[in-house]
Formats: C-alpha cells, structure tokens, sequence
C-alpha cells in the first residue's frame, strides 16, 4: 500500500518507511512498537499493527542481528541425520532451545569433513550465538576461531581430550565393555565387530571396550570388519564377506557399532537363512525405536538420546549467557539392553 492506500505492487519487498507512511507515525514508533512495544499507546500500537498485518511487512531480522554482531539462532551439525539417534539429540536440543525462544538450524555432515566445513563456514556467516556439533574432521580451529567472535562451542556426542571446550557424549568405552561381557556370557566365543570408519572416536572406542573383555577372557576372539559408513547397507556388506569365510571362521556373534548396522546385518543373515541367535547372535548400539520393533528384536546399547539433547542445549545456553564459564566435560553412562536377537 502506498501513501494514498493502494497495495505495494507484486514482488516489492514492504519497508518500515510504507509502514509508517501508511500508519501516518515516524519510523521511531514503529520501531517502538516492534521492539519496545510497552512505551506505545494502546491505541497507536494497534493501529499500527493492523497497518503491519495489511502490508504482509515482515521484519527482517538477520539485518537487525547482523548490525549487532550476534544472531539468537543455534546451529548444530550432526554425523548423519538418516540415523534416528541424532535425529532424536536433535529433538532434545530444538524442544530445550524453543523454551528459550532461540531456533535451531541443523546441518548434515554425512560424516564428511568438506560437508562440515560447508556448515562451519555457515554459521560463521551467521553469526549464531551458538554452536554443537558432533565433530568429523580436524576442526580445532575453526572452534577456536569461532569461540574468539563469540560463539559459544560445545562438543556433542564426543570428547574432546584437548579439554579446550565443553563437551557432552555417553561413555563409549564403558557401552564396548557392556556388548562384549554379554556376548562372551552368553558362550560367544568369535565375535566380530562391524563399524567404522575407525577413525571415529565413538566407533573407536566402542572397539576398544569390547576389545578389553575380550583381552581378559582366555578363548575367546573379536575380529573388526571395517566400514566406509555406518548404515544398514554397511551391514548388509560385512556380513556378505564374512558368510564368504569357511563355517569354523565364520563369527558366532556380531557386535554393531550402531542400530542402523546391526539392522543391515540381521536382514542379510535372515535372506542368507542364518538363524538369528541360534547360529549368530546380534547386538547392537544407540538402541533406536526401530531395534525393539525389529522382526528379530535386536539387542542394544542404549544411549539416553533426549537427555544428551537436553544437556548439551543447557551447557550451550549456560556459555551465551555466562561467556566465562567453565570448561566442563559431562559423560553420561549407557545401558544394556537384551532382546531375542542374542537369546533374550
């Protein structure tokens, strides 16, 4: 709508000077009512905002956050969102930031670093008050670089053991040692781990776990059959190789460094008409919905999902509000969970 009330034309973006113009007020008590809505009249605030609702006018406020260096949103990458662990962290972040009205924006590295970099150059740009990611890559100084201009960092899902910025993860070790002492206490004797790539310290030490109680335990065997990506196609090829093996090779359990790989590995034993826990037992890790409602219901190491989302938003929130807090690195314990695909 212009000065003498016709409608701005198609496409032309409405300005705080048509609002004005239109409302007969100065730009100052538009701005009044939009940010300091209290120091207007009643009367003047609603007429104006009736005149705002005619428009369409929307504020434009990456502008107004650009102009003072800081920006209310949160960005967060994650390792894969197809993965419904991350997906449900992702859940407890949003529902944890929306009650202090601050959006998230939620990139995907697919476990690639050059897509990472891409969401890191991202949210530089933006300016966001604050950053979780769950890292891939060497990403130490971008870290640093954004911390110095004010965005408050913390490390989701992984420790980081420079203990330059707070972190938050589920002790992975600790849920390698739960998989491999039920497996070796249910008679497993060869157990093979399926997972990788082994450069991720949550696949790395999930290993090493296992690894120890196997270590401690005479007779008994683990093998690692290392993946490109941590998907139930990645499953479905480790057990393809390792059904090539001769039958006195061939593993009696399998340990999944994810749901999502353990899932692939069942539905290829069961086509291949291996009997699941009779000839091979399964267990896997995170235990997302989709393990319980399994055909064969899967066995798995539970990562408490929506508290990690919960804690990790609250550490965030406490460095926006608190820029010098303290470093803090909060691990969280996971739990076994036994279901019919390792004989429960």
């Amino acid at each position: 709508m212009d000065n003498t009330g016709q409608r701005e034309s198609p496409g032309r973006s409405v300005s705080v000077k048509d609002v004005a113009a239109a409302a007969g007020v100065s730009l100052g008590t538009v701005s009044n009512v939009m940010n300091r809505p209290d120091i207007v009249s009643a009367t003047t605030r609603d007429h104006v905002l009736a005149v705002i609702e005619e428009l369409g006018f929307v504020r434009n406020n990456a502008a107004r956050q650009l102009r003072a260096g800081t920006n209310a949103s949160v960005g967060m990458i994650v390792l894969d969102v197809r993965n419904p662990f991350f997906t449900d962290v992702a859940q407890g972040v949003e529902t944890r930031l929306g009650e202090h009205r601050r959006p998230l924006i939620l990139g995907n590295s697919g476990q690639q670093p050059e897509r990472e970099s891409m969401y890191l150059d991202l949210f530089e740009e933006q300016r966001v008050s604050g950053l979780l990611i769950t890292p891939v890559g060497r990403v130490l100084p971008r870290l640093r670089r954004l911390r110095e201009r004010g965005t408050a960092v913390v490390v989701v899902d992984r420790r980081i053991g420079s203990r330059e910025f707070t972190s938050i993860a589920v002790d992975d070790k600790r849920g390698g040692r739960l998989a491999a002492e039920h497996l070796v206490g249910s008679g497993r004797r060869r157990i093979a781990f399926i997972g990788g790539p082994h450069g991720l310290n949550q696949v790395k030490h999930r290993l090493q776990g296992a690894q120890e109680v196997v270590d401690a335990t005479p007779g008994v065997q683990l093998s690692s059959v290392e993946t490109a990506t941590m998907d139930a196609a990645a499953g479905s090829r480790a057990v393809a190789d390792l059904l090539a093996l001769s039958r006195n090779a061939r593993p009696d359990a399998l340990f999944a460094a994810n749901d999502l790989v353990a899932l692939g590995a069942l539905q290829a034993l069961t086509l291949a008409s291996v009997r699941v826990p009779d000839d091979v037992a399964i267990l896997g890790y995170d235990d997302i919905d989709f393990a319980a409602s399994a055909a064969i219901p899967l066995s798995s190491v539970r990562q408490p999902r929506d508290e990690l989302g919960t804690l990790a938003a609250d550490m965030l929130l406490e460095l926006i509000d608190n820029p010098g807090t303290k470093v803090r690195d909060r691990v969280l314990e996971p739990e076994l969970v036994v279901r019919r695909s390792t004989g429960g």
